[in-house]
């Protein structure tokens, strides 16, 4: 259910990306955009995974710097049929871990020293298994492709918005301003309607990565008390996140106040513990 919901709202932000490109400059602007977004999406898969490691100064953690760490992943993988990860560490006491790759052949897991200091075995374990559900099910891709078509939207809605400013205001025929109307409506509402998709996706792959963990492991509630941990020591600590790798973390690092969350990439840990328990009260299932 998860993964037809957000191919639909893949489909929806292909289709604003091709509206806002239209509204631009008609067809030509339409083909323009696509092959815009064509060139950016290539870059972020093929480069993606380096830049967000480099960006955190991630180092490479070796099995004889951590064995438990390994054999934890190590088992998993097994478990989930895909290709031992590179696993790497941020020197970075906030707890928190993210996953990053194009596919399960050319994946990283990273986890920051912070939280290899309050979770337990099991916990961290829940924790692993949900970055490699991503792993598995390509969600990285998917969040990365969503990321960088709506930073590419709110560009070309500045340009439809100084476009219709200078362009259709200054024109006397009122057909020519309604068009010019339009394009301002079309550059204010798009970039929203942007976000929006992208927290959808971002949201609902949360869900599906935490379902998967707890199938994974078999102890939903190992996972849940991880979240809550997490969700504490983020309260407590302050962070340099760039916003736009937020999405990638297990838990929101960002903090902010109630119109802040409500655009969260994350969504509500109350939640995702409420679907943990509801889990853990039904049957044992594993891969």
């Amino acid at each position: 259910m998860n993964g037809l919901k957000t191919f639909f709202l893949m489909l929806g932000m292909m289709a604003l990306f091709l509206l806002i490109g239209n509204a631009v400059g008609g067809e030509q602007g339409m083909i323009i955009a696509f092959m815009f977004a064509a060139v950016m999406n290539f870059f972020m898969y093929w480069f993606s995974d380096k830049i967000v490691l480099a960006m955190y100064g991630a180092k490479p953690l070796s099995e004889n710097e951590a064995p438990e760490i390994f054999k934890v992943v190590r088992r998993l993988t097994v478990k989930a049929g895909i290709p031992m990860p590179k696993v790497f560490v941020l020197a970075m006491e906030i707890p928190n871990a993210f996953a990053t790759g194009r596919n399960p052949q050319h994946a990283s897991v990273a986890v920051t020293k912070g939280i290899l200091d309050i979770l337990d075995e099991n916990e961290l374990e829940g924790v692993l298994a949900h970055e490699l559900s991503h792993i598995k099910h390509r969600d990285i891709l998917i969040a990365t492709i969503a990321a960088t078509m709506a930073g590419a939207i709110s560009m070309l809605a500045r340009m439809a918005q100084w476009a219709a400013i200078f362009g259709g205001g200054s024109r006397r025929d009122s057909r020519d301003r309604g068009s010019g109307l339009g394009l301002l409506a079309t550059a204010i509402v798009a970039p929203i309607a942007a976000l929006l998709i992208q927290l959808a996706i971002s949201r609902s792959r949360e869900y599906g990565a935490d379902e998967g963990a707890a199938k994974l492991t078999g102890m939903p509630m190992a996972l849940a008390s991880a979240l809550k941990k997490l969700e504490n020591y983020s309260k407590r600590s302050t962070v340099h996140v760039e916003p736009s790798t937020a999405h990638l973390f297990i838990v929101n690092p960002l903090k902010g106040d109630a119109l802040f969350k409500l655009f969260s990439t994350h969504p509500p840990i109350q939640e995702r513990v409420h679907r943990l328990e509801k889990m853990a009260e039904g049957p044992r299932i594993i891969y």
